[in-house]
């Protein structure tokens, strides 16, 4: 078991670069078993899940080499089309297989998928697509087998606009008979950049980033080279953290397009954000105000960068509220800080914050990936020293964030039990 150890009051200052996204790199990798043969995927970061899904390839028969941030994968010898349950529990993104391995060779068994406990994700809208698509579904024991010896385009409605779903039905598209439209289709970053790498394979597809994506289907991919776009969510959680400590901090390896709802709402509250081509600086250090923030699929505000920016909220002069609108047991992280000394009332899916002049250090529980950001945030401002347990949460979106962290100024060590 691991924590880590803060003790807050330094003022972060200085240069960081953002990896590579966590959320592009899953589906991409995934994306690599529609081709036979050896993909280099680049910039992918060192995470927790990251490594699950390399172990999901594995076991399928791929092999998986990393190398620093790159990694090779060679589907050449899939011999297996199961994925097990041990496998699938560790990270709800295990479950973006489903529609590549379909696709490919027609017949795929994988369980119910794992990850942070953060509010029901079902399934229904990748099944739903699938069977549009010809694929027969039996669903027994808490699995699901899919298979389908020809998959043929279709007009696909989304009820709501998943990224997962978008991504699998994407996926299994591109190699089905004809042309299918996805319409109602999430539009994140992360969605346009496996079009881009499955377009590098050989794939038809457009209007990633819009609500329609027309894939029209080929006879085959091949294996292609790839670097990740950046992580919009690392980068924002190193904006609130230059934004919480009064820091001027500039941010490397960013899109700033892709973080356009949280620059505005951390104008709002008095701290300056200049984005340039590839770089932003956050400057912060005069009274922070008290806004309120509404989540929403992208372009809206991120629901992963809601907790951290809860933790902004706890310090900030005035009351906010802040409304979660796509999961719906996303506050884990209240009881939490409510130990540090934030002023915090749930009604509902609404949170009312009452701005507090400082948070004391306590001992404290990551609840979940973004929860346990939101702690490491309110720690940097805390007086005296602040205790983090359960970091693994932590460590499957944030690669060595103590690190980075730490050579902003910030006292924060991980500590091995």
């Amino acid at each position: 078991m691991q924590k880590y150890m803060i003790v807050g009051g330094n003022r972060l200052q200085g240069r960081v670069r953002a990896g590579g996204s966590k959320n592009a790199s899953l589906p991409i990798l995934a994306a690599c078993l529609l081709g036979s043969g050896r993909s280099i995927i680049h910039d992918v970061p060192n995470l927790k899940d990251i490594t699950v899904m390399m172990e999901v390839l594995q076991h399928l028969g791929a092999t998986v080499k990393r190398e620093g941030n790159t990694i090779t994968v060679d589907t050449g010898s899939i011999d297996t089309f199961d994925v097990n349950e041990e496998l699938m529990r560790k990270m709800r993104a295990s479950n973006l297989v489903l529609g590549p391995m379909l696709a490919r060779f027609r017949k795929v068994t994988i369980s119910h998928p794992g990850g942070c406990n953060i509010g029901t994700r079902p399934m229904n809208l990748h099944l739903k697509g699938l069977k549009l698509m010809g694929a027969e579904i039996k669903e027994r024991y808490g699995y699901i087998t899919a298979e389908s010896p020809t998959l043929a385009g279709t007009e696909i409605y989304l009820d709501m606009p998943s990224v997962g779903a978008t991504e699998n039905l994407m996926m299994a598209a591109v190699l089905a008979k004809g042309t299918t439209l996805i319409k109602n289709s999430a539009k994140e970053p992360e969605i346009v950049d496996l079009q881009i790498f499955l377009n590098r394979m050989g794939a038809d597809i457009k209007g990633a980033g819009t609500d329609v994506i027309k894939i029209n289907g080929v006879s085959s991919l091949c294996p292609a080279e790839h670097t990740v776009i950046p992580d919009r969510i690392e980068a924002g959680t190193l904006m609130v953290a230059a934004a919480v400590t009064g820091g001027d901090v500039l941010i490397t390896n960013v899109i700033p397009e892709h973080f356009e709802a949280l620059a505005a709402k951390l104008r709002e509250t008095g701290v300056e954000v200049t984005p340039e081509e590839d770089t932003v600086r956050v400057k912060g250090g005069g009274p922070v105000g008290a806004v309120d923030v509404r989540t929403q699929p992208y372009p809206g505000f991120p629901t992963d960068m809601q907790p951290q920016f809860m933790a902004l909220m706890t310090v900030a002069q005035g009351t906010s509220i802040i409304t979660e609108t796509i999961f719906e047991n996303r506050f884990k992280h209240v009881s939490e800080l409510r130990r540090m000394g934030a002023d915090i009332k749930v009604e509902g899916q609404t949170t009312i914050i009452k701005g507090v002049s400082k948070l004391s250090g306590a001992v404290v529980e990551a609840s979940d990936l973004r929860a346990g950001a939101a702690l490491i945030l309110a720690a940097l401002v805390a007086e005296d020293g602040t205790v983090i347990e359960n970091i693994e949460h932590i460590d499957r979106g944030y690669d060595r964030l103590e690190k980075k962290l730490g050579a902003l100024g910030a006292r924060i060590i991980r500590v091995h039990s």
